[in-house]
């Protein structure tokens, strides 16, 4: 009789759980012990996709191409006898496609500073698998610690403006686990606002002026107006 077969294992034999498009996986099943011939089916989903019959103890090797985001998900095998009824399924893998991230966005809310003022930027990739790590700089100097975001919302950092030579370029770049896809953002550039400081005490100064010139102008009204309309009647 033949010996009872136990659950198979399928494990990952040649590529990742994380995928790409036109990317090669192969899964190998066995189930031990078990007395060959034994038949080995992959399932995707409950769907079949593949079998293979084994008439030794070697396991059976499946392999797949990643040809469109139907093909990523969960893959089980089963394996057992011919001509028998039942089987054993394996345990799960799961397939997760991973899409490029686009050029990332920097931004601020606010395009003019003045020295003293502090400002932020943020930094946003709209498309790509997740988490997607951002980094800023300045000219080519970076500007701050690599921030990996794990949900789809912007890297955002608080600069200082300290002194003229804060108002150069920035840029910030972003990358995931697809390979070889760092982008970079457009540059961004803060414009030195005007200082009102030394204008308003001018201002001020010229409002007070006319303010005493009108209030001059009333008073003399009864003493020069008045007087001069009654001589002339």
């Amino acid at each position: 009789f033949p010996e009872m077969l136990s659950n198979p294992k399928l494990v990952l034999v040649q590529g990742t759980l994380n995928v790409v498009m036109k990317q090669n996986v192969t899964l190998s099943c066995l189930s031990e012990p078990g007395s060959p011939p034994v038949r080995y089916t992959l399932f995707k989903h409950n769907q079949q996709v593949s079998a293979l019959n084994r008439s030794d103890l070697t396991p059976a090797l499946f392999t797949l191409t990643i040809s469109s985001a139907s093909d990523v998900g969960e893959y089980k095998c089963k394996a057992e006898y011919n001509n028998s009824s039942g089987g054993k399924y394996s345990n799960s893998l799961n397939f997760t496609l991973i899409e490029p991230i686009s050029k990332p966005v920097l931004s601020s809310p606010t395009s003019q500073a003045k020295k003293g003022q502090n400002v932020t930027l943020s930094c946003f990739s709209e498309n790509g698998s997740l988490p997607i790590t951002y980094l800023f700089f300045k000219g080519t100097q970076n500007i701050s610690p690599q921030k990996t975001m794990q949900k789809r919302e912007a890297a955002v950092i608080f600069l200082f403006i300290d002194s003229l030579s804060d108002f150069g370029t920035y840029k910030c770049k972003a990358n995931n686990s697809f390979p070889n896809n760092t982008k970079y953002s457009n540059g961004f550039n803060f414009t030195l606002a005007e200082d009102r400081s030394h204008s308003q005490p001018l201002i001020i100064s010229l409002g007070l002026i006319l303010l005493l010139l009108i209030i001059g102008f009333a008073l003399a009204i009864p003493f020069f107006v008045i007087p001069l309309y009654k001589a002339s009647e």
